[in-house]
């Protein structure tokens, strides 16, 4: 989908006041005028008090929020849209603590606004199955202890890729954070993601075995001393996520990871777009249910 590629200034003269968040979103929402969500009626009388259009037909009531990500939030619209659009134009993204700065919130309240539009980044990605040429790989992030290194380390989270290939570079890529690299994790995270009967490639990890039963699995053993030159497509992924994650976050736990890798693989999927990502996420923002 086409959208507006967006700067600084530009988005700073479209939403000034809190009426034109509003007018931009009901136009969003609405564009062919009110459709009421419980009837289809057309018509509805605004309750100027409550800011509440009541449905001619059924009289049910709603609002312009309802429905949205923003619905039941106490915040401005403006502050949303500032969120959105400080959240969207930084390719490293932006950490809870310097968004509450930025449009001067507390950090519960900014960290609960990132959650948001995070989940609604996976939703929206989840819903993109991968096909042709999939690469599958696994690899371990966050937290560091002395001891064991690799699988045997105990404080690692670990996470499933997917990647689908395109013109020698990875096209599309999906990431799932699991408990454990096992049969039935593998199975389970591939028929979500992939599209039965693809081609997909894999290194000798035997429990990436099981990928047999539902798609053409090749393993491929790459030559010595070039270890880290296949998967490559997983691989560069893989190097992008830790330099994502260190770079912004320094490091997260496991509890909320699956929150970043959902933010990582959308910017990722959008590199091409990064200018389009402001507005693309308002417009997630209104089709989204909370």
């Amino acid at each position: 989908m086409q959208m507006t590629e967006t700067g600084f200034f530009e988005w700073q003269s479209r939403f000034q006041t809190e009426d034109d968040c509003l007018r931009y979103l009901q136009n969003l929402k609405w564009p062919n005028g009110f459709i009421c969500p419980q009837c289809g009626h057309s018509h509805a009388h605004f309750i100027q008090t409550r800011h509440l259009y009541q449905c001619s037909s059924c009289q049910h009531q709603t609002s312009v929020r309802a429905g949205t990500l923003f619905h039941r939030s106490h915040l401005s619209l403006q502050k949303w849209f500032w969120a959105i659009y400080f959240t969207g134009s930084d390719k490293n993204s932006i950490s809870a603590v310097r968004l509450s700065k930025l449009i001067e919130v507390n950090w519960r309240t900014a960290r609960l606004m990132l959650k948001k539009l995070r989940q609604a980044m996976g939703h929206k990605d989840s819903l993109h199955m991968l096909k042709g040429v999939i690469e599958v790989d696994d690899t371990l992030v966050s937290g560091k202890r002395s001891g064991h290194h690799g699988r045997r380390a105990a404080d690692k989270a670990s996470i499933l890729i997917t990647c689908e290939g395109k013109e020698n570079q990875a096209d599309y890529i999906a990431m799932k954070a699991v408990t454990n690299i096992r049969h039935g994790t593998v199975s389970s995270v591939v028929k979500k993601q992939v599209f039965d009967h693809q081609k997909a490639q894999g290194d000798v990890l035997p429990t990436l075995d099981v990928i047999n039963k539902t798609h053409d699995h090749e393993v491929r053993v790459p030559p010595s001393g070039k270890v880290n030159e296949w998967p490559l497509w997983a691989h560069i992924a893989t190097g992008n996520l830790k330099a994502f994650l260190l770079g912004t976050f320094h490091g997260v736990s496991g509890k909320y990871l699956q929150e970043y890798l959902d933010e990582f693989c959308y910017r990722y999927n959008r590199r091409f777009f990064e200018q389009e990502i402001p507005d693309r996420l308002l417009n997630l923002a209104v089709i989204r249910t909370p």
